[in-house]
């Protein structure tokens, strides 16, 4: 990748608010976030959360959020953690989101978690 790191970061699942995940993301964010859409599907992993690859022609619903500029590592840090990127589940990687941002996202690195592709890509909807 070239140029600046993305400042901001997409969610699509339990990273959202209201979901199991938010309170890990919550302290690093600046502001309420934007809903949005990117290219990509997600799916239901039959585990409680979702799992999501990018590109294609459909669109998965989510939110981006900017990022604390002081705390982008700290976050990153963490949410790597949390999302399995350190055991390989999932790899952070850029998308492009329609509303324009250019943000980190969670992309599954686990075929076998590909369980049934959530129809409207809305994981909120599932």
């Amino acid at each position: 990748m070239t140029g600046a790191s993305p400042t901001h970061l997409f969610v699509y699942g339990t990273l959202r608010p209201g979901e199991v995940r938010w309170q890990h993301l919550a302290p690093f964010v600046v502001g309420d976030g934007v809903h949005t859409t990117t290219s990509g599907d997600v799916y239901d992993t039959g585990l409680e959360y979702p799992a999501a690859t990018f590109g294609g022609p459909r669109s998965i619903h989510g939110r981006v959020y900017e990022l604390h500029p002081a705390r982008i590592v700290d976050a990153l840090s963490h949410l790597d953690e949390v999302e399995g990127a350190v055991r390989g589940l999932y790899h952070r990687v850029t998308v492009v989101t329609d509303s324009g941002h250019t943000a980190w996202a969670y992309q599954c690195g686990e075929e076998a978690l590909l369980v049934r592709r959530i129809e409207g890509g809305d994981w909120l909807l599932r």
